[in-house]
């Protein structure tokens, strides 16, 4: 009898690092495996969700797994109440309390612990938010690395403020509240050991603040988005594709540091894919552009705002493109995957 070749193997799929960085992969992971599996509704998958019956709080849940623990500008503690509190004032909300849970690796120094602890407890001190519930699991080496934190958060809606990813318009200017890629050139350099750390630093802060100068513009402001993971490139296409309209920016008028701009060609980045925590992207209608300048030029994180583009009347809906310095567009698309891994 003659051996039979044996049949092809196939690999089952498995997860990748890039199904965690914000752009097309973990769209595709949500879609084909948590939403249906939790019966989630079609729709915008917004920064934090309304609850049900009562669209005055809003509600957010993330978790934090930075490498490493600790960078210039910031740590895994004050990150993890900064990202919440900006994810709940994305909807236009303050914040009402927290829930913090932390997953610790045995053997991790409880000096190192405590650090983050007093960070986290100053930061959400700072903003203004008390934590109120929480846990804590300790699992064996190797289990994790080292320490991750989520954090729940509450929020109450400003009253006529209602920001939402598929609400921008033809029309819309699109703002800037500052400049990017602060946070994930100094996380990349800190652990990379590339040098730039000692001359940036994150930009992790909290922005509810900043968004209660919007409120008095209301309806006015139309969608808000904190660039975290895939940068401003991912929040523009999200809005861009929630909403069904095209975004035109000028490349020049994004303010890039230079420190920033060098990592970037060094690592062969797009700063536009760079993460941040301290700055938002505004949509508001055209006529309220110079007061929410204004209004977010008044706080201290908003001091360098800019506009940097508008939704065009015309286009392809759902894409973004970018006048470059020599007069050119050029497609600013969607990251696909992990371009840099464990920055929040």
């Amino acid at each position: 009898m003659n051996p039979e070749c044996p049949a092809p193997r196939h690999e089952d799929e498995v997860v990748l690092l890039g199904h965690g960085a914000g752009g097309r992969l973990t769209a595709e992971l949500l879609e084909r495996v948590v939403l249906p599996a939790v019966g989630g509704a079609g729709g915008p998958l917004e920064d934090a969700a309304l609850l049900p019956d009562r669209p005055d709080l809003v509600m957010s849940t993330d978790s934090f797994v930075v490498s490493p623990l600790f960078f210039p500008g910031g740590d895994i503690g004050s990150l993890a109440v900064h990202g919440t509190v900006n994810d709940l004032a994305m909807r236009g909300a303050r914040p009402l309390a927290l829930s913090v849970s932390l997953i610790v690796e045995e053997g991790l120094p409880l000096t190192e612990l405590r650090a983050v602890a007093d960070s986290l407890g100053k930061a959400a001190q700072d903003a203004g938010v008390p934590v109120i519930t929480g846990d804590t699991k300790v699992v064996g080496r190797g289990a994790a690395d080292r320490l991750f934190v989520n954090t729940t958060g509450v929020g109450v809606r400003h009253p006529g403020l209602a920001p939402s990813a598929a609400a921008a318009r033809p029309g819309d200017a699109v703002l800037l509240s500052g400049p990017v890629g602060l946070h994930g050139t100094t996380v990349l350099s800190t652990r990379e050991g590339l040098g730039f750390e000692s001359v940036i630093a994150s930009d992790s802060r909290p922005l509810h603040r900043l968004v209660a100068t919007l409120a008095p513009l209301g309806g006015a402001v139309h969608a808000l988005r904190d660039p975290t993971r895939g940068g401003l490139a991912a929040a523009l296409n999200e809005i861009a594709r929630d909403s069904s309209v095209a975004v035109e920016i000028e490349e020049r008028a994004v303010p890039v540091p230079e420190a920033v701009g060098a990592a970037c060609d060094l690592l062969g980045l797009d700063p536009l894919t760079v993460a941040n925590e301290g700055c938002l992207v505004a949509f508001v209608d055209a006529a309220a552009a110079p007061a929410a300048l204004a209004a977010l030029r008044s706080r201290p994180e908003g001091g360098a705002a800019v506009r940097i583009g508008e939704v065009l009347a015309e286009g392809a809906p759902g894409r973004v493109t970018a006048r470059t310095l020599v007069g050119a567009r050029r497609i600013v698309e969607m990251p696909l995957g992990e371009l840099l891994p464990r920055i929040c």
